[in-house]
């Protein structure tokens, strides 16, 4: 065992059920153990690490600004905040955006606009507001997020739960119709679910939202804090079926795989809500922060990041569709955000052992769905490498 591994047993808490192996290096889609053997990262850091690990042109971002400036409060102006904001803004189609950490930060910045947005403009009675989720969602852990879960483990020994949250089936259109009442603040989303099991919706599914939404004065709220910035080879996955919502949460990739950085995003009515004092975060829009984001953002366009994953998602997909297996119930996902479902009574988790014996580092959802996520950058002889380690554990 590592000394490091043993003190973290010591000392940390037990809320990780932790892969045996101890991380030391990473560079591209590679990263290297104490011992130096090397493995394929199909996880990324659930999206965190979508342009490689230590990438140079975000290395050289993060660097720069630390010798200059990385921590004050938003209670003053830095240089890098704004022009950060209004890159995001400029790409995603937003007016404004407000700044936070972690991506379960950014879901409470968007349930508190939803919310307040409600009572001002859509004039709901005080204390009436609902907010609608999907049943088999992950939002993140906060008492809040958890309030409107159905995984049974996020949610035990942790109530009282939030009120005014309503679960509906995923997928169904209609359910999202009849749930709505005119005290329904908002309708939160992910186009694509994640840590469900990378559940791909009914094509025209989030399209009938939004226009169901708009029918009812709903706010339309998408969660891309996974499926964002290039993961499903669109800038954003609600982009596949050509929706604006009306605000949408990024973070992971945001911080190219170097900081926390997280952003909700909306329109000016919905932004506009908050004044001084309402909300805030005191690393929210740190300069270094802000500095990483916005390089990340740049090096995703520059570099075409979107389009390959798009290409190597296609090409991914293709190649596991031709793995022949019992252990195999299907094969799906969008760009390069690919799950594959084991049928019973196979062990997703027990195969993500064993492809880590094999050098490909990718954790498993709730014991039935591989998930394959890697970096944009991968390459299609890389994807080749990795499918055949996961024929070789299959077999």
């Amino acid at each position: 065992m590592h000394p490091s591994v043993a003190l973290e047993v010591r000392y940390g808490a037990n809320n990780y059920a932790t892969l045996p192996v101890t991380l030391i290096r990473g560079q591209g889609i590679y990263l290297w153990d104490d011992t130096g053997k090397r493995y394929f990262d199909c996880m990324s850091a659930y999206s965190a690490v979508s342009h490689g690990h230590c990438h140079p042109k975000l290395v050289q971002a993060l660097q720069d600004q630390l010798k200059m400036l990385a921590v004050v409060s938003r209670a003053v102006y830095t240089d890098p905040l704004g022009p950060f904001l209004q890159k995001a803004c400029e790409l995603t189609g937003f007016d404004k955006a407000l700044p936070m950490n972690t991506g379960a930060e950014a879901v409470e910045t968007a349930l508190k606009a939803a919310r307040k947005w409600a009572y001002i403009v859509k004039k709901v009675p005080a204390n009436e507001v609902e907010i609608i989720a999907c049943e088999n969602n992950f939002h993140g852990r906060t008492l809040a997020i958890i309030s409107m879960s159905s995984e049974p483990q996020y949610r035990g020994g942790f109530g009282p739960f939030l009120p005014g949250m309503k679960l509906i089936p995923y997928g169904d259109a209609e359910a999202l119709e009849h749930a709505i009442t005119p005290h329904t603040a908002a309708f939160l989303v992910e186009p694509i679910q994640g840590e469900g099991g990378i559940i791909v919706p009914p094509e025209g599914y989030l399209k009938k939202c939004a226009d169901i939404c708009k029918k009812n004065n709903v706010l339309l709220l998408c969660d891309e804090i996974q499926t964002g910035l290039g993961r499903t080879g669109a800038l954003l996955a609600c982009h596949h079926e050509q929706v604006q919502p009306d605000g949408i949460t990024l973070g992971k990739a945001l911080g190219g795989g170097l900081l926390p950085v997280s952003l909700f995003l909306s329109r000016t009515e919905v932004m506009d809500v908050f004044h001084p004092g309402d909300h805030g975060s005191t690393f929210g829009g740190n300069p270094l922060a802000a500095a990483v984001g916005k390089r990340s953002l740049e090096v995703l366009m520059e570099e075409d990041l979107i389009t390959r994953a798009a290409d190597s998602g296609r090409y991914f997909m293709s190649r596991l569709q031709e793995l022949s297996s019992p252990r195999i119930k299907e094969v799906r996902g969008k760009g390069l955000f690919i799950g594959i479902e084991i049928n019973k009574p196979y062990d997703a988790h027990e195969l993500c052992l064993k492809l880590l014996e094999k050098g490909v580092l990718t954790k498993d959802t709730h014991k039935t769905v591989l998930r394959l996520a890697p970096p944009l950058v991968i390459t299609r002889e890389e994807i080749d490498e990795v499918v055949e380690i996961i024929r070789q554990v299959l077999k």
